[in-house]
This record gives structure tokens, C-alpha cells and sequence, in this order.
């Protein structure tokens, strides 16, 4: 009888892990995640909607301290971003951990142009996040800037994964324009 009710026990051991191995896979099934950094909310609304059009999970960097409107104005030299995208070596903490990247193929990275460059936030994460072997796209909001350098400075500062051309849209983007583009990239849910 204490044989059968130890490994009765064992296997009640055994069975009650499985949720937590089941948590190292991506929650929706999902090979793909999308991370991205929204200062205003464009670039969320534009992550949300390439998440959905191709079934993967979403990822939000989040700043330790959350930018003001007073941190983002663009005319006065003494913002916080101002001062932060001329500093190279600035990386502003992000809040809670950060995602782990093992069970993706591919990562979509958003964020806003910032002066021709990604915020330095988002270098903070690329620099900390094992990009060893991942399909990497970049997609960036803008009224008009274009890419600029920041995809380049990524590439340089991930020294990892395969970095494919990235495309600038705005707020106005659709599902379909996101998917649209996805697939041009060789990317489907």
C-alpha cells in the first residue's frame, strides 16, 4: 500500500508540472511575437492590429519611468528625449522582465522615429534579449520621417538574427496593410 500511494504521489508530482512546462511556450500557439514601444499610443494601436492579423503575441516595453508630454517635446532641446537620442550610450530602463524568446521564430519590433533613430529604449532591449537565430522585422510610426538609420543601429547593437527590411506606418494602418506587408516579408501566421 505505501508503494502504491508513493507513486501515486509521484505521479501527482509529474502531472502538476506540466502548466508550468506549458508556460515556457508562447500563450496563444503563436511562433511569432510582436514588441513594441508607445510613447503617444500610435504605435501600440499599430502593434495591436499586426498581433491580431497574424495570430501572435504582443509584447509592450515599457519605460521604468513613464514619458511625460513634457518628456516629449520634440522643440525644446532639454526634453528627456532630446536629451536621451543625443546621448549614444543612453539606455533608459525598462519596467518588469522582459520576454523569453526561445520558442519564437519571428519578432516584430515597433516603435516611434525619434529624430531618424529608434528611442533608445528599444536599443535597451535588443542589446538585452538573446536574438541568436530569429527572423527580425522592424515597423516604425511617423507622420513622414522615414527609417532613417534605426533599423541599421538595431541590427548593430542586437549583433544577432536576421534583420528584414522594415516599413514605416501610420496610425490609419489596417489589419490587412500590416498582413500585407508581412507576407511581402515571407512572414504568415
Amino acid at each position: 500500500m505505501k508503494k502504491l500511494s508513493a507513486l501515486l504521489l509521484a505521479l501527482t508530482l509529474l502531472v502538476s508540472c506540466v502548466p508550468v512546462l506549458a508556460a515556457e511556450t508562447p500563450a496563444s500557439g503563436s511562433h511569432i511575437l510582436v514588441v513594441y514601444f508607445s510613447a503617444t499610443g500610435t504605435t501600440k494601436g499599430v502593434a495591436e492590429k499586426l498581433a491580431q492579423g497574424l495570430n501572435a503575441d504582443l509584447y509592450e516595453i515599457v519605460p521604468e519611468q513613464p514619458y511625460t508630454d513634457a518628456d516629449l517635446n520634440y522643440n525644446n532641446s532639454k526634453s528627456r528625449t532630446s536629451i536621451e537620442t543625443n546621448d549614444p550610450a543612453c539606455r533608459p530602463a525598462i519596467a518588469g522582465e522582459l520576454p523569453d524568446l526561445a520558442a519564437y521564430d519571428t519578432v516584430f519590433i515597433g516603435y516611434p522615429i525619434w529624430w531618424g533613430d529608434t528611442p533608445r529604449i528599444v536599443s535597451n532591449f535588443v542589446e538585452q534579449v538573446d536574438l541568436t537565430g530569429k527572423t527580425l522585422a522592424v515597423f516604425f510610426t511617423s507622420g513622414s520621417s522615414g527609417l532613417g538609420n534605426s533599423m541599421r543601429h538595431l541590427e548593430q547593437q542586437s549583433g544577432a538574427g536576421t534583420w528584414l527590411e522594415g516599413k514605416r506606418f501610420t496610425a490609419r494602418a489596417k489589419v490587412e496593410d500590416l498582413t500585407a506587408w508581412a507576407k511581402t516579408l515571407g512572414i504568415e501566421p
